[in-house]
């Protein structure tokens, strides 16, 4: 017997989204702020220099994946506001633990572009440093960042510091164990750790109403005991003003919080994907029109806090970006493959030892050894200490 899942119409659910501004730039009706306030022009100007800069790198890298030059790359394009506005609301001294899809909010936390893409073209797993930029590595599979987030911010809570920790999470992967058990934990325990679900309404090929039965995602969080907020993923007036709260209260000893930003994304799963298989143009164009650049712009122009000149001088400044990461995508990396076994423990391993030897052996008998070095797992292993803070994102 074939049980057939009722597909629902793509359409929103009814419960407002939290929004200062709406699709068309204008400001949205007052009740929708919910009690939270409206950050400064000055600000939004900063948050839209920065997902300039951001929807510009995710296109020039798509264009590069399609060239040949990156291998599978998830694009966030469309999601800017999410990972922008979110990562723009950590404090310097707060950990952000991302997935596979958020280098956008990697390189508005201050990461290298080069060392963002490293991962995607197989130079390293990790091409920055966790410690400078207080961001974990790009986790793959789903969910288990969330864990992370919530031990480190146990830890920190142990410390008694008031650091919090920010993780994002797709709509599917709240389906995911792990993700219970992150909720879960950080309820009962209280952790300063903020979930932003990205709802970008399709978990690959699977909507949002064949995964979940609830509304809204946001409302799994009152399960959980704990405070649950949807905004408008696309508004990232809104979203910085919501995530800046929840981090807020987490400093200050108050628990979780979940976040759901409703958004979508404009470009298929990956560039390996065939969106058109599973979604409409019709919908996508729909989604086009509540475009989170556009909107932004248009805000700031009616406002008279932004003008040609200005708009001109921050696609420049995007401009150089998109050359730099051309420029560095145009050098071949220099791969050694005895780094594989680097930093894989903090004290050698007679076991891994042997592996490395087997593989310089190999690699000589074709010979390709491997240039001159240190032995790599006599490295000293790598100190705790507190590495330089980077200046706060946001504000």
């Amino acid at each position: 017997m074939t049980i057939e899942l009722p597909r629902t119409a793509r359409a929103l659910p009814h419960t407002d989204p939290v929004s200062f501004i709406d699709p068309a730039g204008r400001p949205a009706e007052p009740g929708l702020s919910a009690g939270y306030t409206l950050p400064s022009a000055q600000t939004l100007i900063r948050l839209y220099r920065r997902m300039v800069r951001a929807r510009r790198f995710e296109s020039q890298v798509t264009a590069l994946t399609r060239q040949g030059r990156l291998a599978t790359y998830p694009s966030a394009f469309g999601q800017e506001a999410c990972e922008v506005g979110a990562a723009s609301a950590l404090a310097a001294d707060d950990w952000l633990f991302p997935t596979y899809r958020d280098s956008a909010a990697i390189l508005t936390r201050g990461a290298e572009p080069g060392d963002i893409l490293g991962s995607f073209r197989g130079d390293w797993h990790c091409g920055y440093d966790p410690q400078e930029l207080r961001t974990s590595p790009q986790a793959t599979p789903l969910a288990t960042q969330t864990l992370h987030a919530v031990g480190y911010a146990m830890a920190a809570k142990l410390r008694g510091t008031d650091q919090a920790t920010l993780t994002f999470i797709g709509d599917g992967a709240t389906s995911e164990g792990d993700a219970h058990e992150a909720f879960n934990f950080a309820a009962v325990w209280q952790t300063p750790t903020v979930f932003f679900i990205q709802n970008n309404q399709y978990a690959i090929s699977v909507p949002l109403c064949e995964q979940s039965n609830a509304t809204m995602l946001a409302d799994k969080a009152v399960g959980y005991g704990m405070p649950g907020v949807r905004v408008d993923g696309n508004d990232i007036a809104a979203v910085f003003a919501v995530v800046s709260a929840a981090l807020e209260r987490a400093r200050r000893g108050e628990g979780p919080a979940l976040v759901e930003g409703l958004t979508y994304r404009l470009e298929a799963h990956t560039n390996s994907d065939d969106s058109t298989r599973y979604r409409s143009s019709d919908e996508v164009d729909i989604w086009r029109t509540r475009d989170p650049l556009a909107r932004l712009e248009a805000y700031l122009r009616a406002a008279g806090e932004l003008d040609d000149e200005a708009v001109a001088a921050i696609a420049a400044d995007a401009e150089e970006l998109a050359a730099h990461v051309r420029e560095l995508m145009n050098t071949e990396a220099q791969i050694d493959p005895t780094e594989l076994f680097a930093h894989v423990y903090a004290h050698e391993r007679p076991q891994l030892r042997e592996q490395q030897a087997l593989l310089e052996a190999e690699l000589a008998a074709a010979g390709n050894a491997p240039q001159s070095h240190p032995p790599v797992l006599s490295h000293s292993p790598v100190q705790s200490q507190p590495a330089p803070r980077p200046q706060r994102a946001g504000a």
